[in-house]
């Protein structure tokens, strides 16, 4: 892209809203202006832009995003109908096998959950639309890694920093890109455990009417009622039929 087409103000007005997360989703002038590099000044004047817009509200000290910024990921939603006609599959697929069924997409490092159909079951880990984890130790990202071309893969992996999840997390980048491997000749991915103890999950390729993977689709359910082999034997099947309908399904 030509540098005369960037635009540096549009780039600093979304470091802004990034900054604020789970664990920072009240901060201070200062504290804006920390995470998302930049002057206090410009952190002002993009903080009161976005009041202004309505993305952001404060109270004269601390700021915080507002459910309008919500608009930006529905926007995306929206936009691809494929979540629209995968929900019926979902909820199909979610009550046959009576485990959360997810889909997701890639994003940089990171698999961002796009729809979901929970169990009542509670699990540790807290997941719902736009939820990210990371691609390297997730079934779901393990599947979307094998649509990178060569130089993109690469890419992955000189940016990513593998940290260990648990004992069972593989953070080792030949190991990983031997499993990555694995997915691609199976046509599903199996993590047991390394995303979060106690914690297994498979996930399958969800492909356009070309074959193009546009996202993944995964169910995951608790180590105690839910072997490696269990989700092979009972679950991969449904699994891939359930992704199956939606390709057909899509226009």
């Amino acid at each position: 892209m030509n540098l005369r087409d960037f635009s540096t103000s549009l780039a600093r007005g979304l470091r802004v809203i990034t900054a604020f997360d789970r664990d920072n989703d009240e901060m201070t002038l200062s504290e804006v202006a920390r995470r998302a590099d930049m002057t206090r000044a410009a952190a002002r004047r993009y903080l009161l832009t976005l009041c202004e817009l309505g993305y952001v509200t404060g109270d004269g000290k601390y700021f915080r995003l507002t459910p309008r910024v919500l608009d930006l990921g529905f926007a995306f939603l929206t936009s691809m109908h494929i979540w629209e006609r995968a929900q019926p599959f979902m909820e199909q697929l979610t009550e046959q096998v009576n485990e959360s069924c997810s889909i997701s997409v890639l994003d940089g490092s990171d698999i961002v959950y796009v729809a979901r159909v929970p169990t009542k079951r509670i699990m540790s880990v807290a997941l719902g639309i736009g939820s990210r984890l990371p691609a390297f130790c997730t079934s779901m990202g393990r599947v979307l890694l094998t649509s990178l071309r060569p130089a993109e893969l690469d890419a992955f992996f000189a940016q990513t920093e593998f940290v260990a999840r648990t004992p069972h997390t593989v953070t080792d980048p030949a190991t990983l890109r031997g499993l990555i491997g694995e997915v691609q000749h199976n046509g599903y991915a199996v993590v047991d455990q390394e995303l979060e103890v106690g914690l297994r999950s498979i996930a399958v390729p969800v492909r356009n009417q070309s074959g193009r993977i546009l996202a993944a689709m995964n169910i995951s359910g608790h180590a105690a009622r839910t072997t490696v082999d269990d989700l092979r034997q009972r679950v991969l099947s449904p699994l891939l039929y359930a992704a199956e309908g939606i390709r057909s399904a899509l226009p």
